[in-house]
């Protein structure tokens, strides 16, 4: 299996226990009811079961989003990377000339008619 889809995996993988975590002590702890709600429901090990999934995704996305915005180029490429080759472009600013308009009071006078 290529290196970049295991390292996916693994950091999904830690997003769904964290999430599986995070849905364990909401029950545990009761929040808003929650645990009461799903033992007293005839239907209780499906929510939790559909709430342990949904939020599983999330955390294992949010987890992989995370992986992959901190994984530096340097890792993947070996030498110097792409930052190094790369030129910052140095902004000057430029001068730009305007000229005057005479007719600025009746400008104003045909764009607001109370003038």
């Amino acid at each position: 299996m290529p290196h970049l889809v295991r390292f996916l995996m693994r950091h999904a993988l830690i997003g769904v226990g964290l999430g599986a975590l995070f849905v364990g002590t909401l029950v545990l702890l009761d929040v808003a009811r929650l645990g009461t709600l799903m033992t007293q429901s005839s239907s209780g090990l499906i929510a939790l079961i559909v709430l342990t999934c949904a939020v599983g995704i999330t955390f294992g996305s949010v987890q992989m989003g995370f992986a992959i915005m901190l994984l530096s180029e340097d890792e993947q490429t070996p030498g110097k990377g792409r930052r190094a080759r790369a030129r910052t472009a140095q902004m000057i600013p430029a001068l730009a000339r305007v000229q005057p308009r005479s007719d600025a009071a009746e400008h104003r006078k045909r764009r607001d008619p109370r003038l």
